[in-house]
């Protein structure tokens, strides 16, 4: 990979960070504003028929925030590979990791056939 395209991938990483941070941010002004609603304890939301229970929509918001704070240490990681020349080379195996593979998932540290083998191991 020479330096320009190098210089791309990562300025695309830094705006998927940027895109992640900020996603994380109206998350937690969201989950702040739920924290309040719950508090109010005037709320019967667990018994009225007509909308989401607030403890659900809490539970649905930390998955959504956990999982966005997991893509942004999959995608520091990938930026740490391309400084250090390792981005796009399978961490299992060593064998390069197919473009349409990182097209689709930029943070990919296996090759397709690497990981298919882990998520057969996993079930």
């Amino acid at each position: 990979m020479d330096q320009e395209e190098q210089r791309l991938l990562d300025a695309m990483l830094v705006e998927k960070q940027a895109q992640t941070r900020l996603e994380a941010e109206r998350l937690e002004e969201a989950l702040t504003d739920l924290l309040l609603a719950r508090g109010d304890g005037t709320a019967d939301d667990e018994h009225d028929p007509e909308g989401t229970p607030l403890s659900a929509e809490w539970s649905r918001m930390a998955g959504v925030r956990d999982a966005l704070a997991l893509t942004g240490r999959e995608l520091a990681s990938a930026r740490e590979r391309l400084a250090a020349g390792d981005y796009g080379v399978c961490a299992h195996c060593g064998r390069p990791i197919g473009a349409a593979r990182l097209e689709a998932r930029p943070t990919a540290e296996l090759c397709i056939d690497c990981a298919r083998l882990a998520e057969s191991r996993r079930r």
